[in-house]
């Protein structure tokens, strides 16, 4: 070791940086959040399995980064496997991009791709949670040697700091639809100026000069690899970028009408076709119109999922004289702005709005002649929710009662999708009869799509359904999804076994994989720590059950997800600032303010939430949601700065979360809710395994 005079701190000496150790924490943690959430957004676009299995990069990411902070103390080298694995990722999968086939896994319905290519997804996902551990246990094990030179919070302090700054870099981004090769752009520089050592000024060597050629291609050759790559994808004229998506587009004509298809991730997503085209090729997306209002030609209509704008200039076709149209993702909206064959956005009688269409409803007190379900299937999960899709809350039980509300008397309420099993269809019908009280008209197109056009009035008085009348629910209908448990393509109520099996090698990977890093020693130098790894599975169900409840309350969208990410490591830093500078209660007590926060979570509904005002909403969710969080991290705040191992504590935390990552689908059994009850267990055991010593020092 040596001091390092910018900062007074013992410096790493396998580490030959020029910058001070807090400098190099920050830019450390900051490109490893940077390039967890670049890795989920890239590898989501071209593997379509992972549009529905992005969870599993994220616990591939903790894995690596607790085995990276594990391995810090030991290693002897930069860990240029990092740049190494990232490049060789990259390359292989433009080179094989996979997609699966449309339809079903088991019990659960999956909307990707009419043909296959590529490996299976039992072979896929293994490749890239390995693939993700190894490329984020690099930033990682950077992180780990500044926390070794610093006092414990101080430490904690400046990777928090970190963590923001590349949570706000990728955020900033992805508002500006930046293509990929701006993040591998600064994935590349990040990695360049922490691990490529600076001859100093005035003291040149040979031997130095060998060691930064070695290490500068070390580290460059692959990620200019990477680079080349992304530059490719990104030049595409065909391709562009939007918070959710990788969105091509195709222009050409049939039969003299001109088409536009949009693919987002490699999946065929949309067509914006002239109304009068849709309406004389496919008939069926004129019904809504036909079974609602006695063929009244309604005045005001709400699309959710207006997409490109065909279901906007079918609604203005059928003689709307308003039409609002939600649509979530603002590059799809745009592309229906630029190129619709039929302006419908241009039209001075709609309304469009960017926005996740509960949300919409739970902001607008406006009543309207027909809601419209348009296609709104989304291809990808909301960022930090193992299961819940952009579009889950749309087809609640509370959902409909919603739509319902916001109906004009002699109103209705539609939807239509290629649904492709029966079971969906009834199990859609089923929630609409709960949520109006009679059954509504179903029509069913005959095709292997099962395309269908559920129908319901606000009064039976208000539908006419001739004999396309719902013939009810049969013994196999699963019963409608709820708000707690909005897993709407999920057939049963247990757990998939693909879920199962991949879940369970993850957690053997994991065991290997620890084991290897640490030489042997790591789960002897972690076993003092047990209380610190549920203390990281319990959060890691606190900030998910933040994540979807925020989702529910204000909206699936990729800013409210940011915010909530944002706003968690807010509340975390904002533990290790008051633990820093006040003398906080004792562990008990904190223990006693985190079930008390547990609790009040649990009494809370969320139907009092919606209920409120939007401003008195994101107050008390604010406060319900953070309290328990806040709590959490001043107990681990209090328990890890006296710690007598800095990495093998801060890795465990780091590894229970994985754990906590995948206790994250018993909400496919037990709901979001449950995951409460889970994360209070979780923290009891905590508290049980904390060291006695250290609570007879503290309290």
């Amino acid at each position: 070791m040596a001091v390092d005079s910018s900062t007074d701190q013992v410096s790493d000496v396998r580490w030959p940086s020029p910058f001070g150790v807090r400098t190099r924490l920050v830019a450390s943690s900051a490109l490893m959040l940077f390039l967890e959430l670049a890795l989920i957004r890239w590898t989501g676009s071209n593997v379509v399995h992972l549009s529905y299995f992005s969870n599993f990069v994220l616990l591939g990411s903790f894995l690596g980064i607790g085995i990276g902070i594990l391995r810090s103390s030991r290693a002897k080298r930069l860990p240029y496997y990092s740049p190494l694995m990232l490049g060789l990722l990259v390359l292989v999968i433009a080179w094989k991009p996979v997609t699966v086939n449309r339809g079903t896994s088991e019990s659960v319905i999956y909307f990707t791709s009419l043909n296959t290519t590529g490996p299976p997804t039992w072979v896929i996902l293994p490749i890239i949670f390995v693939a993700a551990a190894v490329i984020l246990a690099g930033p990682a094990e950077l992180v780990g040697r500044c926390f070794a030179e610093l006092p414990r919070l101080t430490a904690y302090r400046f990777d928090l700091v970190g963590s923001l700054v590349g949570i706000g870099a990728f955020t900033a981004l992805s508002f500006l639809g930046a293509p990929p090769i701006w993040w591998g752009a600064i994935v590349t520089v990040m990695f360049a100026a922490l691990m490529i050592p600076r001859t100093r000024i005035g003291t040149p060597s040979r031997r130095a000069a060998i060691a930064t050629g070695v290490s500068a291609a070390l580290v460059l050759s692959p990620l200019l690899v990477m680079i080349g790559v992304l530059f490719h994808e990104s030049r595409q004229p065909q391709n562009s970028w939007s918070p959710y998506y990788k969105v091509q587009t195709k222009s050409y004509e049939w039969q003299g009408v001109p088409l536009l298809t949009i693919t987002v991730n490699g999946v065929p997503h949309q067509q914006a076709i002239p109304a009068d085209s849709r309406l004389q090729w496919e008939p069926q997306y004129g019904l809504p119109y036909e079974r609602a209002n006695a063929g009244k030609a309604p005045k005001n209509v709400l699309i959710i999922g207006a997409g490109s704008g065909s279901d906007v200039a079918i609604a203005l076709k059928k003689g709307a004289e308003h039409v609002d149209a939600v649509e979530i993702d603002p590059r799809i909206r745009d592309l229906g702005k630029e190129l619709h064959p039929d302006r419908p956005y241009q039209d001075p009688r709609v309304t469009s709005h960017i926005d996740d269409g509960r949300a919409f409803l739970s902001r607008t007190d406006k009543k309207y002649d027909l809601i419209l379900l348009a296609l709104p299937d989304s291809l990808t999960l909301v960022n930090g929710a193992s299961s819940l899709r952009l579009e889950s809350y749309l087809f609640t039980e509370e959902a409909f009662e919603s739509a319902k509300e916001h109906l004009a008397p002699g109103g209705a309420f539609a939807m239509y999708n290629y649904y492709r099993e029966t079971w969906l269809i009834d199990r859609l019908a089923s929630t609409a009869e709960t949520a109006f009280g009679h059954k509504p008209c179903v029509d069913q197109v005959g095709d292997d799509l099962q395309q269908a056009v559920v129908t319901v009035g606000l009064t039976e008085a208000d539908q006419t359904c001739g004999d396309k009348a719902w013939a009810g629910a049969t013994a196999v209908t699963p019963p409608p999804a709820t708000d707690n448990r909005p897993f709407l393509y999920l057939f049963t109520d247990r757990i998939p076994s693909l879920y199962l099996v991949t879940l369970g090698l993850i957690m053997v990977a994991g065991l290997i994989g620890v084991g290897i890093a640490g030489g042997g020693s790591s789960y002897r130098r972690m076993r003092p720590y047990a209380d610190l790894f549920l203390l990281g599975a319990g959060f890691m169900l606190l900030e998910t059950k933040s994540i979807t409840g925020f989702a529910l309350l204000f909206g699936t969208t990729w800013v409210v997800n940011a915010i909530v990410f944002a706003g968690v490591l807010v509340a975390v830093l904002a533990a290790v600032e008051v633990t820093r500078r006040f003398r906080t209660p004792p562990l008990k007590v904190m223990y006693v303010v985190l079930f008390g926060g547990l609790a009040l979570s649990w009494i809370f509904p969320d139907d009092w939430l919606l209920a409120m005002p939007v401003g008195l909403r994101a107050v008390v969710a604010v406060l319900i949601a953070f309290l328990p969080i806040f709590a959490a991290n001043v107990i681990f705040a209090k328990r890890f700065t006296d710690t007598a191992d800095a990495t093998a504590s801060f890795g465990a935390n780091l590894l229970g979360a994985m754990l906590g990552g995948c206790l994250e689908y018993a909400a496919l059994l037990i709901g979001f809710d449950g995951l409460l009850i889970v994360a209070a267990l979780l923290y009891v055991g905590a508290f049980v395994l904390t060291p006695k010593v250290r609570a007879a020092v503290r309290t």
